[in-house]
């Protein structure tokens, strides 16, 4: 049994994000439970106009692991910066995020691959920095606050987003209770690089932390057939062969073992704000 942390072997990278629909998948049987909580991106927004001094006049606004642009789309249309630029080291998922804006202006919003702990950006340049959810893929995550200090313009904010590390717990009971993987609840929590717990110390380690933000969101899922949709490529689980990536035959599983009743789950969202220690404040 592989106990390595998925999210952080690089290895499996292109089995989680080679392709776009897995990822839309799960993130669409994720977002479809959902009963509380504010959206991710309105609260990043929120964040920057609070705490930016000219949220009206921005310049770049980069987005590092954009992903399927879904963030990016929304920081274009609400803070209407100059340009946003979103980074992902997934190919798959940036030519979706490209389709995805196609109705605004080409300058307004353009994707690049790349490496966030290199960033393909010049020093100073951005007035806003969001690294959202992505944080938790590096084993160095101190290394890209780093990246981020360096490319913040004097003035600058950075918004970073992560869970906390028992994130969905009651989907490992499912899992678990169901012999799909009896020891779902014990493998390593997936943000374990990057949590709620530590975030603000990774961020402190090359920004002064401004502010931080916990949320509870809450996910109800409607039966077997829904949670499926989501763990079918959940990466921390150790599924038989013909389960990964096969929600229909996760579900008919799920069924044969459990009563079919709804499962409500939950996550600690932790957003925190910071700004350049370096004596470049305007």
């Amino acid at each position: 049994m592989n106990e390595s942390n998925p999210f952080l072997d690089p290895v499996r990278q292109p089995e989680l994000y080679g392709h776009a629909s897995r990822l839309a998948g799960r993130t669409s049987a994720l977002m479809r439970a959902k009963t509380a909580g504010h959206p991710v991106p309105e609260t990043i927004v929120s964040l920057v106009q609070t705490h930016h001094a000219r949220p009206d006049r921005l310049g770049a606004v980069l987005d590092i692991g954009c992903g399927r642009g879904t963030s990016s789309l929304i920081l274009a249309e609400q803070l209407r910066p100059e340009r946003v630029v979103g980074l992902d080291a997934a190919p798959a998922l940036l030519a979706q995020a490209r389709e995805r804006v196609r109705s605004l202006p080409e300058s307004t919003v353009e994707f690049v691959e790349g490496d966030f702990h290199d960033l393909p950006l010049p020093d100073r340049s951005s007035d806003v920095v969001v690294a959202a959810f992505c944080l938790y893929h590096s084993p160095r995550p101190q290394d890209v606050v780093g990246q981020i200090a360096r490319v913040l313009a004097p003035g600058g904010v950075a918004v970073l987003v992560t869970k906390g590390l028992d994130s969905y717990r009651e989907m490992d009971q499912l899992v678990a209770c169901a012999g799909l993987d009896p020891r779902a609840a014990r493998h390593e929590s997936l943000y374990t690089a990057a949590h709620s717990d530590n975030l603000a110390d990774i961020a402190a380690s090359s920004l002064d932390v401004i502010a931080v933000l916990d949320e509870e969101h809450v996910f109800t899922f409607d039966g077997h057939d829904h949670s499926a949709q989501y763990l079918a490529t959940n990466p921390k689980y150790d599924l038989a062969p013909g389960l990964y990536g096969n929600p229909g035959a996760l579900a008919a599983t799920l069924h044969e073992f459990l009563p079919d009743e709804p499962l409500t789950t939950r996550s600690r969202i932790t957003f925190v704000v910071a700004q350049p220690n370096d004596g470049r404040m305007a």
